[in-house]
């Protein structure tokens, strides 16, 4: 349960930085992108798409894997998957310049 709790808190504390707009290198992909990639990418909206998911993640950890049943863990996973797919194809979306 402790680890759990670390865990949670690290999720909430990168979402937090990422939002404030102090944390785009933990943004993979972006760190790594060419000047012309970056320019493609409406940061603003992709700040709020990784840090939402980051803090919305850390108190799922918390609260899904606070008991030690199977079940659990399976509807922490499929919501994490759930939200990650989501994330994901609103990243080469909405969050792109056009």
């Amino acid at each position: 349960m402790i680890v759990q709790s670390i865990i949670a808190a690290i999720m909430v504390v990168i979402g937090i930085i990422v939002l404030a707009g102090k944390g785009d290198m933990l943004i993979a992909g972006y760190n790594t992108a060419s000047k012309e990639e970056r320019e493609k990418v409406n940061i603003k909206r992709l700040r709020l798409l990784i840090g939402g998911l980051a803090v919305v993640i850390g108190p799922l950890c918390f609260i899904l894997n606070n008991e030690n049943e199977v079940s659990s863990g399976l509807t922490f996973a499929g919501i994490v998957v759930a939200l990650t797919i989501i994330v994901l194809v609103l990243a080469n979306t909405w969050a792109m310049k056009r």
